[in-house]
């Protein structure tokens, strides 16, 4: 069986493209998938920001995607969806209307116009190109995290935000694996100190092997934002290769979004946009029961893990006044993962 590279292109058929602009403090991110994908997803932040995200209800007709796209900016990042569409036109992807085919990419965006990047971008955003680049760049095996792509501009109550990703096989040998923007109101640090709150999770160190700080402070639990009246958002897939319906995409995203409550705190406030798309490549045979609860049950795990990895690898952003990251306050507890 191959080695695990614990990124989201473990999963067979999946493909990841980033663009990144660091002067604006900014980007995008392309998950693209080589056969359309059986899709859901859930919004669960009281401000979320996405495109097509209501087809993935159960209820609604169309069943597949061709892509996700995660992108910065904002409601101006919507643009970058069309990029990706364009891309996959170009490539001759698309649900089939008649003699047109018309690429299916939901897309989730999250709010990083405040990080001190250069948003004058004149009349039209830069999102569009950036999401067409994001596709063009997509590709399997190893992709970078932290200050990249979706994660580039990413910020939290404590840390600079970033992009993360993790995967883990079931039992029986199912794999599956999240990827994640992780630009949080809340933290997703224990208190003031390095520890991560997904760290019950970690697998060999990956981000630092510290485990949880004891005992646990009332102190440690106060609620720590990043301010009171902006928008924030954690945005995020999980895929497996087991073959699904769309009704049991839908129940894998909800167990994602525990995923994000065990590693961020709080989470799912007013202010946050947190939105989980879920998807299977099909590639597997079904899963029984029990190896879909144990699905289910990875889905939670994965996605806390590909949270820390997130902050874990993020290096702050090259101007004035930005956001200290983890790695820059902690810089003798930072050591290259085993996995």
């Amino acid at each position: 069986m191959a080695r695990l590279l614990n990124l989201i292109t473990d999963i067979e058929g999946v493909s990841v493209g980033h663009a990144t602009d660091l002067k604006l403090g900014s980007g995008v991110t392309a998950i693209v998938f080589d056969e359309p994908a059986t899709a859901s997803g859930v919004v669960l932040g009281g401000a979320p920001g996405g495109r097509d995200t209501s087809l993935l209800d159960p209820s609604m007709t169309v069943g597949a995607v061709d892509a996700f796209v995660l992108s910065g900016g904002s409601a101006f990042g919507l643009d970058a969806g069309g990029g990706v569409q364009a891309g996959l036109r170009e490539a001759g992807r698309g649900f089939p209307v008649g003699d047109v085919k018309v690429p299916i990419v939901p897309q989730a965006i999250l709010m990083d116009l405040l990080n001190g990047g250069d948003k004058e971008w004149g009349l039209h955003s830069p999102y569009r190109d950036m999401g067409y680049q994001a596709f063009k760049a997509s590709a399997k095996g190893h992709f970078a995290l932290g200050t990249v792509g979706a994660g580039a501009g990413a910020t939290t109550a404590t840390f600079k935000g970033g992009l993360g990703s993790a995967s883990a096989e079931t039992g029986t040998g199912l794999k599956i694996a999240a990827i994640v923007a992780v630009n949080a109101l809340g933290s997703a640090t224990v208190g003031e100190g390095p520890h991560f709150w997904a760290a019950p999770f970690e697998l060999n160190g990956e981000f630092g092997g510290l485990g949880l700080p004891s005992p646990i402070s009332e102190a440690d639990t106060r609620m720590r934002l990043k301010g009171v009246s902006i928008t924030a958002t954690t945005i995020g897939a999980i895929v497996t290769e087991a073959e699904l319906s769309k009704q049991e995409a839908h129940r894998l995203a909800i167990m994602a979004h525990d995923g994000f409550a065990r590693a961020l705190l709080p989470a799912h406030l007013p202010l946050d946009g947190d939105t989980v798309f879920a998807a299977s490549t099909g590639k597997k045979p079904r899963p029984d029961l029990p190896a879909f609860l144990e699905l289910c049950h990875l889905a939670t795990i994965v996605m806390a893990r590909a949270i820390a990895r997130g902050i874990y690898e993020a290096t702050a952003l090259p101007v004035a006044g930005a956001q200290q990251a983890w790695r820059d306050r902690y810089p003798d507890r930072t050591r290259s993962p085993k996995g």
